[in-house]
């Protein structure tokens, strides 16, 4: 007789909009077990209307309108060919937790407006496409709470990395960067620590035509230039006291533009490219070390995590840590945010919380998300 499985799926496109993750993960074994994977690309066209929207501009409603419904299409088929992949047919999948598009995030204390978070990729046409139960809309019911709406990663890193014996850190290097900082004893902490690789993605996409910088090594050809860093270390966001969280509509080009225009001379290319890499793992540095004093664990997930460079930039600055991927402790770093929203879809199907409060700044624990049935 085949073990009795339970089966959930978690779809999100991060902060650089390359493409939409699908986990395929049972939670029937003591510990959850990734079934099956998939990538699905977004085009060319799609990933600049995201990050158009991540900004005020013309017909706002309309794109983003459009914007909702062709990524619910996409996030759909995305969950498809990840059923199909498995071998599997939708009645065997107990739920999709959909984390959407980011299009904007102004937490409390923002100075613009009323705190909000905006997500697209309607869920609707996810549940009616995959004829799968689909949970999304996670992070509003941590505002609606007084919190952030983010991270809300770290809830999945307590439950499945925490050690008894060890302190540990888990560094999620997607678009923006967070961490989350896990003690052999005592509470669970983190926030968004700033610019994961966005600023370094639009660069050398900027200067070289690149969508990444392969391991670091445009960055490693580069000198770090301490004016540059100094500007762009200058951003308010970094002497906000956690909780606190991000995203593009604080960094990006236009603001690194507005930096180097404070310098007397211009840089190379590759040199603006090692200064933004030093600030990425300038501030995740910062971030642990004001969270931890003592010798740890540090783990990396995200795209960030395969960036040879920034891995021996980390390194450097924590001389006392241990630093590797999720992989050593069994999950593989590209797959750790796709499998948290499989796993919250999980824990909002049961009624039960999944942010930290220490975290996000939240009033108390949430059941996050709302719930999209299938007809089946």
């Amino acid at each position: 007789m085949m073990p009795k499985r339970e089966l959930y799926i978690g779809l999100i496109s991060g902060t650089s909009a390359d493409a939409i993750d699908a986990a395929l993960v049972d939670f029937a074994p003591p510990v959850p077990n990734l079934v099956a994977h998939h990538s699905e690309p977004l085009d060319v066209t799609t990933k600049a209307s995201i990050h158009q929207l991540a900004h005020s501009g013309a017909d706002e409603i309309d794109r983003a309108g459009d914007l909702d419904h062709k990524l619910g299409l996409s996030f759909a088929q995305a969950a498809n060919r990840l059923i199909e992949k498995a071998g599997l047919s939708a009645n065997d999948i107990s739920a999709i937790g959909s984390h959407g598009q980011t299009l904007r995030h102004r937490p409390p204390g923002n100075g613009k407006t009323a705190p909000f978070t905006f997500q697209v990729a309607d869920p609707n046409l996810i549940a009616h496409h995959t004829g799968v139960t689909t949970v999304a809309d996670f992070r509003r019911r941590d505002m609606a709470a007084g919190g952030h709406g983010a991270p809300l990663v770290p809830a999945l890193h307590q439950a499945l990395f925490q050690s008894d014996t060890i302190d540990r850190a888990v560094v999620n290097i997607g678009g923006v960067a967070n961490i989350t900082c896990l003690p052999a004893s005592g509470d669970v902490t983190g926030f968004d620590t700033g610019p994961g690789n966005n600023l370094m993605d639009a660069w050398i996409q900027r200067s070289l035509g690149k969508a990444y910088d392969e391991d670091g090594q445009w960055a490693a050809s580069g000198t770090l230039n301490a004016p540059l860093l100094h500007a762009l270390l200058s951003h308010p966001f970094f002497k906000v006291s956690p909780p606190k969280s991000t995203g593009p509509e604080d960094f990006h080009l236009a603001w690194l533009d507005d930096c180097l225009l404070q310098l007397s001379e211009t840089l190379k290319p590759e040199d603006v490219q090692a200064t933004l890499l030093a600030l990425t793992a300038r501030t995740i540095t910062d971030g642990l070390l004001l969270m931890q004093s003592r010798k740890s664990e540090v783990y990396l997930c995200g795209g960030g995590a395969h960036n040879g460079r920034l891995k021996s930039a980390l390194s450097a600055l924590l001389p006392n840590a241990y630093v590797a991927k999720t992989d050593d402790l069994g999950l593989a770093a590209d797959w750790v945010e796709a499998v948290s929203f499989a796993w919250m879809a999980r824990q909002t199907l049961k009624g039960l919380t999944s942010n930290l409060p220490a975290v996000t700044g939240a009033s108390a624990p949430q059941v996050l998300g709302g719930i999209y049935p299938a007809l089946r």
